[in-house]
């Protein structure tokens, strides 16, 4: 009786402190018919929180699928709790997906609780994720080389879901269960070395136990101090963006190289900054490498381009670089060039309209083009006067030019050509404003 006190007492405890949910809640409790879950909703119950369950034939088990939602009926018949079922094609979904059966059961299950945690009103979806969980995704997530987030083992909180479990061990679970005489069901999976989870559960976690009977606690109390460590990390992180990141109307993110390089962990900070924008570690770790390169280097991401550009990263979406809204230009005709004052500012043009190719088209520059500035005698390509004029990789793709037929006679907002400018035997004047 005192070991049953002890636990709901270090549930309910977990709950107010982590601050989950409250008894005015309703809780969306996952139940599968495990140990795990059957605890979690027997727990929550008992320690007067509102609860309703939900439950995911998956059909992969044959009859033992079947067995599953039989038990659970059953069980939240005799706890008088709202059961709420669904079935899913798993393998067809899997297929379908090009996922694996793992992963699609993962994705069905939970876009499912959140529907359904929005149709009853629920406050949260409660799973039943214990302390022994948390311990095997810590030692997955360090054989697999995760960064300091994935040491930290398994959140309380994510977005809706709760994890109220997480100071129990699994064992903890099916003692309490005992004590109040409440059979579960058993996943034949669980018990067969199928997948890493369950090779971490039966072969690595008995052969640390081997070398340190407590080493199950061990872990867990670093998973804790790791979630510490990473608050900290995590924080200065923030603060070290704020130093290196300068605001830009061409791009999503600028990031100062020299400023970058100046932090305590530069390389670090990076990944932190690229990251969110579906940048790999292996490319992160190739854009370091080569921070001191040529300017105009690209990477790309799924969803984003980096841009090496005169001491800066600079980031932009792939949808601002594919679709640069053209410019607005008004024209105007003058019949009489005598009377006509040549306007001195870069939005306007003032081109000889005897010269010109009607109608003018307006398009971006392309590699190759070229023209001859006005007040020079020879032509020149566009690309070089862009970078003469020391333009970004982002303010080059901005880069307008109108044309008569094949020659460029005005790049936008830049220059007109020699060729086509006002000179004093021009009769009639084409004015080109710049308005947008």
């Amino acid at each position: 009786m005192n070991k049953t006190k002890n636990v709901l007492r270090s549930v309910q405890q977990y709950i107010v402190e982590q601050k989950l949910f409250s008894k005015s809640d309703l809780v969306l409790v996952t139940l599968s018919g495990g140990a795990d879950s059957v605890a979690l909703l027997r727990l929550l119950i008992t320690l007067g929180y509102k609860c309703e369950a939900a439950h995911c034939n998956f059909h992969l088990r044959g009859e033992e699928s079947q067995r599953d939602e039989d038990f659970v009926t059953a069980l939240c018949a005799s706890l008088k709790v709202p059961l709420h079922c669904t079935h899913f094609d798993t393998l067809t979904y899997a297929a379908a997906h090009h996922i694996s059966v793992e992963m699609a059961a993962r994705d069905l299950r939970y876009d499912w609780f959140e529907s359904l945690r929005i149709s009853t009103g629920a406050a949260v979806v409660a799973v039943a994720h214990h302390r022994d969980d948390s311990i095997e995704t810590f030692l997955l997530n360090l054989i697999r080389g995760a960064g300091i987030d994935g040491l930290c083992g398994i959140k309380p909180i994510n977005g809706a879901i709760v994890r109220p479990l997480l100071t129990l061990s699994r064992n903890d679970l099916v003692a309490y269960l005992a004590t109040i005489d409440q059979p579960f069901v058993t996943d034949s999976t669980n018990l067969e070395d199928l997948f890493k989870r369950n090779k971490i559960r039966l072969q690595l976690l008995p052969l640390l136990e081997s070398m340190n009977p407590s080493v199950r606690k061990t872990l867990a109390d670093t998973t804790l101090r790791m979630a510490d460590v990473a608050a900290v990390y995590h924080a200065a992180q923030q603060e070290a963006m704020l130093r290196v990141v300068t605001p830009s109307t061409d791009a999503l993110v600028v990031i100062s190289i020299d400023l970058l390089k100046k932090e305590v962990a530069p390389a670090s900070l990076l990944y932190t900054i690229l990251s969110p924008y579906h940048f790999t570690p292996d490319m992160i770790a190739l854009i370091f490498d080569a921070l001191d390169g040529q300017s105009g280097k690209c990477y790309y991401s799924a969803t984003h381009r980096l841009t090496r550009e005169r001491g800066t990263l600079m980031l932009q979406t792939l949808e601002d670089v594919n679709s640069r809204e053209a410019p607005t230009i008004e024209e105007m005709l003058v019949a009489d060039r005598t009377h006509y004052k040549i306007p001195r500012l870069a939005t306007f043009a003032s081109l000889d309209a005897d010269k010109l190719t009607l109608p003018l088209t307006l398009r971006r520059w392309k590699q190759g083009d070229w023209f001859v500035p006005f007040g020079m005698k020879g032509k020149k390509l566009v690309s070089d006067y862009l970078t003469d004029r020391k333009y970004s990789l982002a303010e080059k793709e901005k880069q307008f030019v109108m044309c008569s037929g094949n020659d460029i006679v005005w790049l936008v907002g830049e220059r007109c050509d020699n060729r086509f400018a006002v000179q004093p035997e021009t009769k009639r004047v084409l004015q080109l404003k710049l308005t947008k």
